[in-house]
């Protein structure tokens, strides 16, 4: 790497910890339950136990690599270190699709939440994508300082939340039936709300001390976030049917007898949403910039800001292809969409941490093995739409490689 293609080692273990736990509280906690929760009836907690289990092994496969290849790009540096440049192409392309569909649903659920009205929530959208894009744009640093501020209204939202919740009564409603299946598609909807933590390992060029930081990080905020999604779980099951409204929180203190707290709540999902868009743009355009690097994008996206050392022109492409989906679709699905896409990213992860030999590793492999099970279990019991879609757009994007970038990369090697 050139001094023009490289980034400056910034970030620390709070500062990491902060990305990490901005991406997975705001994408989880105002998003996911109500999908989640109709899918596994009675079987919720059950399912977010096993999204937690999934999300750990691939928490701990992400570090032990990350501490050895402590550059931006994530698994899709480690998919072509550990198995090959297809393996590593798939990878970053699964995350490149998925995360971007999720921008444009962070900015969506952003002016859903702050707004009335159909045309004038999709430019408040686009507006919130420019701003976040504008911050990353003038260095990592202050989307640090930016995040830390988020997270911590984000979570002081939820602790008000949680008392108003758990000093009510609760709430009997009827038990709503299960199924193995209906648990384990909860489950794949929930992982959603914990792939915050890819964020870190794919800013890992930016981190000071990589294989003491992105360890450490990586498991504070899982542990952070699940001790968070467990306690919300709770309290919505204690006070009404999660499955019931597309904003259960909301409901939840309204039905308490809080109606004060029903702004609280849709504030907090606001900033929350900005937290996530906010990790998201940096994550994503750390990958672009290194799949740009290797030739998998446009070369020209490998460009880093001679005075911010950011990817400069990675993230205002992401913007300009955000902003557009925001103003022409309805996302609707595209939890399923994008947790399909990260689970096959984090399957590759899993992958490629079996194959570290002794003298890298941190964890014993069967760590590995269930983590790949686990996504792909998870993958293929999502809605099938979602799977289908995403299957498709991962295909199209194989075979653009094939014709295109992959003939490039055949004649560098």
């Amino acid at each position: 790497m050139t001094p023009a293609t490289s980034l400056a080692r910034r970030l620390g273990v709070g500062d990491a910890v902060l990305i990490g736990l901005g991406s997975m509280v705001g994408a989880g906690v105002f998003a996911v339950w109500a999908p989640a929760a109709r899918a596994a009836g009675s079987g919720l907690l059950i399912g977010l136990v096993i999204a937690a289990v999934v999300a750990y092994c691939n928490a701990v496969s992400s570090a032990q690599l990350a501490a050895v290849y402590p550059v931006s790009g994530g698994t899709y540096v480690y998919g072509r270190e550990r198995l090959g440049e297809w393996w590593g192409f798939a990878a970053g392309w699964c995350f490149v699709i998925g995360k971007t569909a999720s921008c444009a649903a962070m900015a969506l659920t952003f002016a859903t939440y702050v707004v009335p009205g159909h045309w004038l929530q999709r430019v408040v959208a686009l507006v919130a994508v420019a701003a976040l894009a504008g911050v990353n744009y003038r260095g990592v640093t202050r989307t640090a300082r930016l995040t830390r501020v988020l997270v911590a209204c984000t979570l002081v939202v939820l602790a008000v939340v949680m008392v108003v919740l758990y000093s009510s009564h609760p709430t009997h409603h009827s038990t709503t039936s299960t199924s193995p299946y209906g648990v384990l598609q909860s489950a794949g909807l929930l992982f959603f709300a914990f792939a915050g933590y890819a964020r870190i390992a794919t800013m890992g060029e930016e981190v000071r001390d990589p294989a003491r930081t992105i360890p450490r990080a990586i498991g504070i905020a899982l542990v952070i976030a699940i001790g968070i999604y467990l306690a919300v779980a709770f309290a919505l099951l204690r006070t009404g049917d999660p499955a019931s409204t597309a904003a259960p929180l909301a409901a939840a203190v309204d039905g308490a007898g809080a109606a004060w707290a029903a702004p609280v709540v849709r504030i907090g999902a606001a900033l929350a949403s900005l937290g996530a868009l906010l990790a998201l743009i940096a994550g994503i355009g750390r990958t672009a910039l290194a799949m740009a690097r290797n030739g998998d994008l446009p070369r020209r996206l490998a460009a880093v800001h001679p005075r911010y050392q950011v990817p400069h022109r990675a993230e205002v492409t992401l913007a300009v292809v955000v902003g557009v989906l925001v103003l022409t679709t309805d996302l609707r699905g595209v939890i399923g969409f994008s947790s399909f896409g990260v689970l096959l990213y984090y399957a590759i992860a899993n992958a490629s941490a079996f194959t570290q030999p002794p003298d890298q590793r941190r964890w014993p492999r069967a760590v590995n093995v269930v983590g790949l099970t686990g996504c792909v279990v998870l993958a293929v019991t999502l809605p099938w739409t979602s799977a289908v879609v995403a299957a498709a757009v991962l295909a199209a994007g194989l075979l653009v490689r094939r014709f295109t970038t992959g003939r490039a990369g055949s004649a560098r090697n």
